[in-house]
């Protein structure tokens, strides 16, 4: 099964960090190239414990519905998320944060396994671990963006 890993600093506090990092209105942000859009369960605001998004996106040029929940939460310090409708065979995304002097390092876990056997884990080797690198950066460079400016507040407040 892969596992991406990607450590991300963010200079702001870790209650901004994790908080943005919850936030369905940030993520639809983050991922607007892929008009992702949060069609059912919970839609707006932060997301917490046993609650479920479904998105539906384009992604590798298909429109897809991929729905997680928030299986595991400790407030400020880390919560993970698992699929339980979607394309991929499993996928958990465990989200780690630890405060440092000057402020955040947000630590994400990947681990997900493509279907249909062999030819899955081919599609893992040529593009997908890749195309899903890619996204989870582009996702935390618009976290880094609004928790290091005042664009927090419009998430937030």
């Amino acid at each position: 099964m892969p596992t991406i890993h990607i450590t991300t600093f963010i200079a702001a506090p870790i209650e901004r960090v994790f908080d943005l990092s919850r936030s369905i209105d940030l993520h639809k942000k983050s991922m607007s190239h892929t008009e992702e859009q949060a069609i059912a369960g919970t839609i707006s605001g932060l997301i917490g414990i046993n609650e479920t998004v479904t998105w539906k996106a384009k992604h590798l040029g298909k429109k897809r519905v991929h729905q997680s929940k928030i299986t595991a939460l400790q407030k400020h310090e880390m919560f993970t998320d698992e699929m339980t409708k979607g394309d991929f065979k499993s996928m958990k995304h465990d989200h780690h944060f630890k405060p440092v002097a000057n402020g955040t390092i947000m630590v994400d876990l990947i681990h997900f396994e493509a279907p249909y056997g062999f030819i899955g884990k081919l599609a893992n080797k040529l593009f997908l671990t890749k195309y899903l690198n890619k996204l989870i950066e582009q996702r935390n460079a618009v976290i880094k963006e609004y928790a290091e400016s005042e664009k927090w507040k419009l998430i937030l407040n």
